[in-house]
């Protein structure tokens, strides 16, 4: 198998947040959760409701993708390198069934998906140049604190709104799947400061203003 350059790895990162923000992402093509649910009556404000809720839920799924492409970019390992675009795959399909909800719901994406995918690449990317057990360690953070507000979510939503229930918990259960899977490889607990101050600040910036807009 041919090994990729450096810019090879830039040109093919450059391809795929071009296909997440403005395309067909690729994915592994598993089934849609809410595909196999039936489409209940909502009224208004529970529509609305889970319509906001998806929305930042996608553009979760955005930057996910930005900090797995930058730290792809930048893993010393070829096995950190490979798992990280596995898992890069799976998360698109949270990406295209969270845009399926958001149609379905009647609302949009955030606009300013852009943005959040450009600063999460730009965070992954120095992750993975601080090495791989640090980048890993960071994967491992970002998706404890995802299924935190996963769980929130599902909190929220009313239970007769059973096709985003259904996205919302195969997204749990990924989420929990590669956060154990970056411990596995290597990972590395990040200083409390980040962990608990940084993530979380930027965490609730991003979901608040995605709430609008």
């Amino acid at each position: 198998m041919r090994q990729l350059s450096p810019t090879d790895r830039l040109l093919s990162a450059i391809d795929e947040g071009l296909c997440t923000l403005f395309g067909r992402p690729r994915a592994t093509e598993r089934p849609d959760p809410a595909r196999s649910v039936v489409e209940p009556e909502l009224d208004d404000n529970a529509r609305v409701l889970s319509g906001r809720l998806m929305r930042i839920n996608h553009a979760g799924e955005v930057a996910a993708q930005g900090l797995y492409q930058g730290q792809a970019l930048t893993a010393r390992g070829g096995e950190v390198r490979e798992r990280m675009e596995r898992s890069a795959r799976e998360e698109n399909d949270h990406l295209l069934w969270c845009e399926r909800r958001l149609a379905a719901l009647g609302t949009h994406k955030s606009f300013l998906n852009p943005l959040w995918y450009g600063g999460a690449f730009t965070i992954g990317a120095l992750a993975g140049a601080a090495g791989d057990k640090w980048s890993l360690g960071f994967v491992h953070e970002t998706e404890q604190q995802v299924i935190r507000h996963l769980d929130e979510h599902l909190a929220r939503v009313v239970p007769e709104d059973a096709p985003t229930r259904a996205v919302l918990e195969q997204m749990k259960i990924d989420e929990a799947h590669h956060g154990e899977l970056a411990m596995s490889l290597g990972g590395e607990v990040l200083p409390w400061p980040l962990r608990k101050l940084v993530m979380p600040v930027t965490a609730k910036v991003m979901t608040g203003t995605t709430w609008w807009i």
